[in-house]
């Protein structure tokens, strides 16, 4: 239980330092302007699309460092990262932007942008309309809603202000009762994370478990905890249509060889 508690406490500091930034920088940009940059920002790509393709579908993601790991990869370099990831054959790409746990930055996101083709989804703590504005203002083609951290309401509301501005969200659920809400709110990609954000711990049979609760309209995106290509089929025979992965790959120091190894279908898969 104390586990529990104190990675609860985590959570709700990395949602509250979000609640400050967001605060600060409203004052810096205010709407107008933010709403202005959102109109000279090119158009989105198909995220949705990018996902439902035949074959294993990896949104790769670019994360320098995590609360529960702390540094991952000292070599951070977004502009050299994507496009390797995108020649190895990952569908979409995912950059944290979270700057005080996370280490990450919107100037990453529009960086990797720039250097690849695919989509890329703003992965962050994302609690406020304005964020939402400000994500497709970077160029950002989706971004994550943690339903976790999100009333009904606030859930709802962000999920059609990002389809007015042309972006698809990822929800991301962890419950039975959060896939529920997901539905209800009208998710059109649902992805399950592995990782309990309670207490950190991960467990591939949650996807497995909540599998046959999403829709089958729905884009079912399996998240944390994958790293080998087995991991993958086992997931795509269940009825996953795309895989989010990120510290696998960033711990190598070329991350396109595991991730060529989780696409491929040959005898050397997985290895």
């Amino acid at each position: 239980m104390a586990t529990i508690s104190r990675e609860r406490t985590i959570l709700d500091r990395i949602v509250e330092a979000r609640r400050e930034s967001i605060a600060h920088r409203k004052r810096v940009l205010p709407d107008v302007a933010l709403k202005l940059a959102v109109g000279k920002a090119d158009a989105p790509r198909d995220f949705a699309g990018a996902l439902s393709r035949a074959g294993f579908n990896v949104i790769a993601e670019l994360k320098k460092a995590s609360p529960s790991r702390g540094v991952i990869r000292e070599d951070y370099a977004p502009a050299d990262l994507a496009p390797k990831l995108e020649g190895a054959g990952a569908a979409a790409l995912s950059v944290l932007t979270e700057e005080e746990f996370f280490s990450g930055s919107l100037a990453d996101l529009k960086t990797a942008r720039k250097a690849v083709q695919i989509p890329v989804l703003r992965k962050d703590f994302i609690i406020d309309p304005w964020q939402v504005w400000e994500t497709r203002a970077a160029g950002a083609d989706a971004f994550l809603l943690i339903a976790a951290i999100l009333s009904d309401e606030t859930l709802r509301e962000l999920l059609e202000l990002g389809r007015s501005l042309g972006m698809e969200s990822l929800v991301e659920v962890h419950t039975r009762e959060e896939v529920a809400r997901a539905i209800a709110v009208g998710a059109r990609i649902i992805g399950v994370n592995n990782r309990d954000l309670r207490n950190f711990d991960v467990r591939v049979e949650t996807s497995l478990e909540l599998v046959e609760a999403i829709p089958q309209e729905c884009i079912a995106v399996s998240e944390s905890g994958l790293r080998t290509h087995g991991d993958l089929a086992r997931l795509r025979g269940a009825g996953f249509d795309a895989f989010l992965i990120g510290e696998h790959l960033m711990k190598e120091p070329d991350p396109a060889v595991p991730l060529q190894a989780l696409i491929e279908t040959g005898p050397a898969a997985g290895a």
